[in-house]
């Protein structure tokens, strides 16, 4: 292998590494498994985020999310968001959000998600922020939240969040609905 290629691979390496290193790591607790954890940056002078992740129940019984806690955050509520009469609207699940066997359920923007209050700091763009989230039967469990773009859509989405490039889409316009 001359030089070039030990350069060459070493960096490949590295940027692995580096990938990896900025993916939140899936932890289990009991039998769920939670995965994709990630927030957003915010911006100046914000005192509330969201906190996403995927929860999955491999076992054979319920189990529930029923509270949430962080050092960045002087609370954290679990929260829903729906459409009522047209309206969006946002509200906590005071009792919990249940995981029921054999199922997985997703925090995402625009549906469930953690209500981060009161923030201590900002949420800056590859920070890692642990949370505690504690559960009826699985009980308490650290995770990591990494921070995402300012308008990310989705964990590992980088600077521009996730979104598609509408741009490099195929042109569907002759299409019949």
């Amino acid at each position: 292998m001359n030089k070039l290629s030990r350069i060459l691979a070493l960096a490949a390496l590295s940027a692995l590494a580096f990938v990896a290193l900025g993916r939140a790591d899936d932890v289990k607790a009991g039998d769920l498994v939670i995965t994709q954890a990630w927030s957003r940056a915010t911006p100046g002078g914000a005192k509330v985020a969201g906190g996403y992740l995927t929860i999955e129940n491999k076992g054979s019984a319920p189990d529930k999310l029923v509270g949430v806690s962080a050092e960045i955050a002087g609370k954290i509520e679990v929260h829903e968001m729906a459409m009522d009469n047209g309206v969006m609207k946002m509200r906590p699940l005071d009792k919990g959000l249940a995981i029921e066997p054999g199922k997985t359920v997703k925090l995402a923007p625009g549906g469930y998600h953690l209500m981060m209050q009161e923030l201590k700091g900002p949420l800056k763009q590859g920070d890692r922020v642990p949370v505690t989230l504690q559960f009826e039967k699985a009980g308490k469990v650290t995770i990591t939240l990494d921070v995402q773009a300012v308008g990310a859509q989705a964990p590992g989405g980088g600077e521009h969040g996730g979104h598609m490039d509408m741009k490099k889409m195929p042109d569907h316009s002759g299409m019949k609905m």
